[in-house]
């Protein structure tokens, strides 16, 4: 198939543009670069290692994964900087990043005592080291501590066998969240626990990153492919967009709707204004609905419609939940099958 004309892949498969994929990797790299930060991207668009060695071969200090599981498959293939900025719970959990740590240089997040201790206990079983970054609750609301329980936290982690303390994480990294990180740092600083990584992420964080000048550290996932939701946010352009969806039109037997091979197990069921993807041959075209294994086109504001057997190529509103979905993506360049990827970490979730 590596080396074959993209029209002997069956449909749906999603293709990923080499050309556009690179520029990505490469643009992002020189903005952290030039704003003097460390660079993380976050595996979980792609869960490929060889697309991560690609951005470590352009400058990324290592890698961020959301889950245990998936810094497992990262570190079966080589990878020794992993960073998982994610509350880990339960015994099995912790045992198993506990084993991690022995071979790899793991860090994790952290956001209450219980965490802490659950970590601290397998790493002290295990004979192992982690280091933790406290997570900063931010505007969104999601996981993180407040200012104050932050302090606790570091001074917890910092007397804790087997720990160490290495900084704060903040998701996303919007520079509404600088007055806070202050004071969280004016907390620290006051009790002599130095933050030696400040980590920011989010898609759109790096646009803001130069408002946030504590930060040390970028996280960023999504740029590597980009997708309609990222450009609906205003983060990209549609040139930037590395990942198609190609489905084939199975029915048309109605004037202005046609059907594709392409339904929610394909391209996911998130949406941007109602809509399930981007046409990129058909812009006014509206991908209203999705089953399982079809996908409903509206072509009633579109000039010509196409006709069954015909291509076409969605931009999906979600990147990284469709790399979730598919066994293998496609590396395409001029119309050819550059890069055959098995998707190595698709289905780690836990």
């Amino acid at each position: 198939m590596q080396g074959e004309p993209i029209d002997t892949l069956e449909t749906p498969s999603v293709l990923i543009d080499m050309d556009i994929m690179e520029r990505n990797i490469a643009q992002m790299q020189a903005r952290c670069d030039q704003l003097g930060l460390a660079f993380r991207p976050h595996i979980k668009t792609h869960k490929i290692p060889d697309i991560a060695r690609r951005q470590l071969a352009a400058g990324a200090v290592g890698i961020a994964c959301q889950k245990v599981s998936e810094a497992e498959v990262f570190a079966a293939a080589g990878f020794r900087d992993i960073q998982i900025p994610y509350n880990i719970v339960g015994a099995r959990k912790t045992k198993r990043l506990a084993e991690l740590a022995r071979t790899a240089d793991i860090s994790v997040t952290v956001d209450s005592r219980a965490v802490v201790d659950g970590i601290a206990a397998a790493a002290q079983k295990a004979g192992a080291h982690i280091k933790a970054l406290v997570e900063l609750v931010s505007l969104g609301k999601r996981t993180g501590a407040t200012p104050v329980d932050a302090l606790t936290l570091a001074q917890q982690i910092s007397a804790t066998a087997n720990l160490g303390f290495a900084g704060l994480m903040i998701y996303p990294s919007n520079a509404a969240i600088r007055p806070r990180l202050l004071e969280t740092l004016e907390r620290l600083a006051a009790a002599g626990i130095p933050a030696t990584i400040i980590s920011g992420g989010g898609s759109g964080a790096v646009r803001e990153a130069h408002l946030l000048p504590e930060l040390t550290e970028m996280r960023v996932g999504t740029y590597v492919f980009y997708d309609w939701n990222s450009v609906s946010q205003g983060y990209t352009t549609f040139e930037h967009c590395a990942m198609r969806v190609r489905a084939t039109i199975v029915s048309a037997n109605e004037a202005s709707r046609v059907i594709l091979d392409a339904g929610s197990k394909a391209i996911h069921s998130e949406t941007v204004g109602g809509l399930f993807g981007y046409l990129e041959e058909f812009p006014d075209a509206r991908l209203h609905q999705v089953n399982e294994e079809h996908g409903y086109v509206d072509f009633s504001a579109c000039a010509t419609k196409p006709a069954v057997g015909d291509i076409l190529h969605i931009i999906p509103v979600h990147a990284c939940v469709v790399s979730n979905l598919h066994n293998r993506l496609y590396g395409v360049r001029g119309g050819m099958i550059e890069q055959v990827w098995d998707v190595a970490a698709r289905g780690l979730v836990w």
